[in-house]
């Protein structure tokens, strides 16, 4: 159901969703085909399961139009459901979102978003 309601919002949108499966499968992410085209990422060879990915995983395979799986994104935000540490997907530097709902069902949730690098020394100015 979660990530149903994910996909439909993000879709409408023209925001691809990636699920990221546990450490059973090395966090990859369940993606749709065409995103992993045209951003001409490295498939690889998994299908999640239940004890190897999660349930959130399998679902997504379940419901993307053609789905493969990836091992490395970098994407601009993400939510954690559950704990599974999605931090390596998210592009630097990353700050965490406090949303007002903290769990969802007996699953703990964090958010993070991006922002760009400051970069230089004591005389670099930023905006």
């Amino acid at each position: 159901m979660i990530v149903n309601t994910l996909y439909d919002l993000l879709k409408e949108r023209g925001i691809y969703l990636a699920v990221q499966g546990c450490e059973h499968i090395n966090r990859a992410l369940a993606v749709e085909r065409t995103l992993a085209e045209q951003k001409d990422f490295e498939i690889v060879s998994v299908v999640p399961a239940l004890h190897a990915g999660g349930s959130a995983s399998v679902a997504a395979f379940q419901l993307f139009e053609d789905p493969v799986e990836i091992e490395h994104i970098t994407a601009k935000a993400g939510l954690d459901i559950g704990d599974t540490a999605i931090g390596m997907h998210i592009k630097h530097v990353q700050i965490p979102l406090r949303p007002v709902k903290k769990t969802l069902g007996a699953a703990h949730v964090t958010a993070l978003t991006s922002r760009p690098k400051l970069i230089g020394g004591p005389r670099a100015q930023y905006e």
